[in-house]
């Protein structure tokens, strides 16, 4: 009986190749289980909704024989799944060993590692201050005592400008607060808030946890929380904002980290009728009760990600096109983030099935319902195109308690 060819992976990332003379399909590992990364090439690309968990090694072999016109595929055939089985991206017994050795050695660390240092910024410390140095200058100050910021989450490279912006209106004296971090979390389950008691180290050292914190809010919604979540090792969204708040209050800052899973809500109901979600998010309200003025709140989320990298059929250009009507999208569901109305800011993201692949709406939405008195202000939007296909948008937005309808004179326009 023919063997059946195991399933490829569904957490992959597959996308076409950046490489001009290896045409075809790369493969790499988002969760870093392995290092492998694979081209693909082209003949070979349609072999790969083969590896289904269904199909096998004959339904391989004929497929290789059509595509090639030769009989003799029988390397072929073991190369293709041996070269698969060995990097990783099968889900085989290679895979799972793998997968336990990554996360056992995350939570058996004393400290969360940096992971895109090197990669999505510079790794030695010196250059690494001058880039961000560079990413603030010319930062004009809030006038008014923030309770948080949002910022982008894509390298800073791509978003500084939003990165400037949001970061100045945190005010500089306050290096005695609690930073809470809400990240959006790209590959934990869903209906899930992934803690941990770690510090986050990075090139500019290490900072201090909050394991006490973290400890509390577990306490109160185990069943809508993962504690030492593997995902804190390879997400970049809070990593980011570590970076930013270092280089503002120094290395040592308190951050209390929490990813936030999407949330899936059928039907148009709310996440937190999900009783487990809304036990977190009635945990997170009484915390920003409780911590007042020792609490600050920052927001690492992106918003629309459109284009053929996102799986539309259509080449996204920054504010051309269709990227003009997806500004419009953002900018509404903005002015519910700006009036601090969780609901309708949730209607919207879901009345459309996200169909803009907003990657922030549950960190924003958490962030709305644990606070449900402030009001924020767009400082500045943007799209950036990330590729020559593909786009993001993302803002700088302030927060701040409410004082009367209206917001102090001075503040920054939307830009």
């Amino acid at each position: 009986m023919a063997r059946r060819l195991p399933r490829l992976r569904s957490n992959l990332d597959l996308m076409p190749s950046p490489v001009a003379d290896r045409p075809g399909v790369m493969i790499r590992d988002p969760f870093r289980y392995s290092d492998a990364t694979l081209i693909i090439p082209p003949p070979l690309v349609e072999c790969l909704p083969l590896f289904d968990g269904e199909r096998t090694e004959l339904d391989l072999r004929a497929a290789l024989v059509a595509i090639t016109g030769d009989l003799r595929v029988g390397d072929l055939v073991e190369h293709l799944v041996r070269t698969l089985s060995e990097a990783g991206f099968l889900e085989d017994e290679v895979y799972a060993e793998m997968e336990r050795r990554r996360h056992r050695a995350f939570q058996e660390a004393s400290v969360r590692e940096a992971a895109h240092a090197g990669s999505a910024y510079p790794a030695e410390p010196e250059l690494l201050r001058a880039t961000l140095a560079r990413c603030l200058d010319g930062a004009v100050p809030w006038r008014e005592p923030a309770l948080g910021v949002a910022a982008p989450h894509v390298s800073p490279e791509g978003g500084w400008q939003c990165y400037r912006d949001a970061y100045a209106c945190l005010d500089p004296a306050a290096r005695d607060v609690t930073f809470l971090v809400l990240g959006t979390s790209h590959f934990g389950l869903p209906d899930r808030f992934g803690l941990t008691r770690k510090p986050y180290r990075t090139p500019l050292g290490q900072t201090t946890p909050c394991p006490e914190l973290t400890d509390w809010l577990a306490e109160r919604a185990p069943e809508a929380v993962t504690v030492e979540d593997y995902c804190h090792a390879v997400e970049h969204s809070i990593e980011f904002q570590v970076l930013f708040l270092q280089h503002r209050y120094g290395p040592d800052v308190r951050v209390l980290p929490i990813l936030c899973g999407s949330f899936h809500c059928a039907g148009g109901l709310l996440p937190e009728q999900n009783a487990a979600v809304a036990r977190f998010l009635e945990a997170l309200r009484e915390l920003a009760e409780r911590e007042g003025e020792r609490l600050r709140w920052v927001l690492g989320v992106d918003l629309a990600h459109m284009g053929r990298r996102y799986g539309d059929r259509f080449a996204a250009r920054a504010r051309q096109g269709r990227m003009r009507a997806v500004e419009e999208e953002d900018r509404r569901r903005l002015e519910r983030v700006e009036a601090g109305d969780a609901e309708g800011f949730w209607r919207l993201v879901k009345g459309e099935q996200d169909g803009l692949k907003w990657c922030g709406a549950s960190a924003l939405y958490a962030f709305l319902r644990a606070v449900p008195q402030v009001r924020g202000q767009v400082l500045r939007y943007e799209q950036w195109n990330i590729d020559e296909q593909s786009v993001v948008s993302f803002a700088a937005v302030v927060f701040t308690r409410p004082r009367g309808d209206q917001f102090p004179e001075g503040c920054a326009a939307i830009q």
